[in-house]
């Protein structure tokens, strides 16, 4: 069986090398839908009886592990060294250093490494991430799929 549970958070990044507008600081709300496998739970008397997991459950572990620390941040690429020094010159701004360019397809990427251990087998069911689509705008969206 899959589930998926749908969030939304506010973030900033550029594309240093992109040769249109991405280029240029800006933001997106972003959408990320997290896909998970694993068998319905069938214990009776037990609160996620009938469920894969409870989808109160899934939101709260993406915001604990993800969506907190990338929600109203700038997604910067540690070699974009002209925005690191600038987004360190303001105080206190929320920056998260990427090892990569943050496109929606290095976003999904990240996301899925961030929670694949979050949500494995949290129940015994065989739970496991299946899949994160990270939406850059409603139209435009990246797949990580499990390999």
């Amino acid at each position: 069986m899959l589930i998926t549970r749908r969030l939304e958070f506010d973030a900033g990044h550029r594309i240093p090398d992109h040769k249109s507008q991405c280029r240029h600081l800006h933001g997106h709300r972003y959408a990320i839908e997290i896909t998970l496998g694993g068998e319905i739970i069938r214990r009776d008397g037990d609160s996620a009886d009938g469920m894969v997991m409870d989808f109160s459950e899934i939101k709260s572990l993406a915001l604990e592990h993800l969506i907190d620390r990338w929600d109203h941040a700038f997604l910067v690429h540690v070699g974009d060294t002209a925005i690191v020094q600038f987004l360190q010159s303001l105080p206190g701004h929320k920056t998260v250093l990427l090892e990569c360019t943050p496109t929606a397809e290095n976003l999904a990427e990240q996301a899925f490494a961030i929670l694949d251990a979050v949500y494995r087998d949290t129940y015994g069911n065989h739970l496991r991430l299946e899949r994160v689509r990270l939406y850059e705008t409603p139209n435009c969206w990246a797949d990580a799929l499990r390999k």
